[in-house]
Parts: structure tokens; C-alpha cells; sequence
């Protein structure tokens, strides 16, 4: 049964039957799922963003960690390097004291000298520096390992009176602390 209503428009009850062929109904069906496909779903597109961004992440994480271990990888060969030229002297220094004579001793610890030189020169390339320790020196316990203490006149209140090990600092990074003794 059907009614009009205010503007006089026919209103279909449920249990009105209305002709509808076949073919205008598959066109409303039609209509209806592209009306339904045409609106993406709001949850959907949040789900494609967190998975675009989740995989952007991983990406950048992986890249960033391949970056890493390059940068150590060229480190390590760097510094490497360096040392090879002093190893070899080293090897040669030791090839040259087992035929040497009494007479040779101060070539030798000339030899010996000049590697200390070179090491040293190897450490300043590479930024790394010697921890201030000598006598008198204020004892800092950042940058300094007390071993003993010794009551010396000569010297004041927590001052260093011996080195036994030399310290190491890269950039503000102890490496090693200065093995010391400490007076007073």
C-alpha cells in the first residue's frame, strides 16, 4: 500500500511490491557496490600508511646499519694502515738485534727510539693523545689511576710524583688512565 506524504511523493511500504526488471535492478546493484568501492574505507588507508611508514623504518634502519658497520669497517683499515709501517720496522729491528754485537747497543736502542717516535706519531694522526702526567702534575682522578702514595716534601698536596703506565684520551674518551703514585 502506498502513501504521499507532505509534498504529495508517493512513499513505498516494504510490502508494496514494485516492478523491477532484471536488468534496472542489476544496473542498482551495479551502482550501489561501485558506490561502496568508490569510498575508500578511512581504516584501510590508515593501515596502507602505518605499512608504507613501517616499511620506510625498516628500511632506513637496515640502511643506517649497513652505514655503520662501513664506517667501522674503513676505521679499523685506517688506523690499520697506520700501524703496518711501524710493525714492519719493529720486525725489522728485531731481525737486525740477532746479529748484533756487544758493540751495537746503541744503535739498537737508537732503533728503539725512533719506533717510539713513530708510534707516537701513528697516535697523533689518528687524534689520540697522551694523558699530561708528569711530575708534579696535578693527580686527577678522571685521568689518572693511583697505585701508590709516597710522602715527598718536594712535592704538594696530590701532586704526582711518579708514571709508571702512560694514559690515552681520544677527544674527551680516557682510553687508558696514567698509572701514577701520588705524593703527600
Amino acid at each position: 500500500m502506498a502513501e504521499n506524504n507532505e509534498n504529495n511523493e508517493e512513499i513505498l511500504f516494504p510490502q508494496d511490491e514494485v516492478d523491477v526488471s532484471p536488468v534496472e535492478e542489476q544496473e542498482v546493484t551495479e551502482a550501489v557496490a561501485e558506490e561502496m568501492t568508490s569510498e575508500p574505507d578511512p581504516v584501510e588507508e590508515m593501515e596502507k600508511k602505518y605499512l608504507a611508514l613501517y616499511a620506510e623504518y625498516e628500511n632506513f634502519r637496515k640502511r643506517t646499519a649497513r652505514e655503520k658497520e662501513k664506517l667501522y669497517q674503513d676505521a679499523v683499515a685506517d688506523v690499520t694502515s697506520q700501524w703496518l709501517t711501524l710493525l714492519d720496522n719493529i720486525a725489522r729491528a728485531v731481525e737486525s738485534t740477532k746479529n748484533a754485537d756487544e758493540n751495537s747497543v746503541e744503535s739498537i736502542v737508537a732503533g728503539i727510539e725512533l719506533l717510539s717516535k713513530q708510534a707516537d706519531d701513528v697516535l697523533d694522526k689518528i687524534g689520540v693523545t697522551v694523558i699530561e702526567a708528569d711530575r708534579g702534575t696535578k693527580f686527577d682522578p678522571n685521568l689518572h689511576e693511583a697505585v701508590m702514595h709516597v710522602e715527598d716534601e718536594s712535592l704538594g698536596e696530590q701532586e704526582i710524583a711518579r708514571v709508571f703506565q702512560k694514559g690515552y684520551i681520544y677527544k674527551e674518551q680516557v682510553i687508558r688512565h696514567s698509572v701514577v703514585q701520588v705524593a703527600n
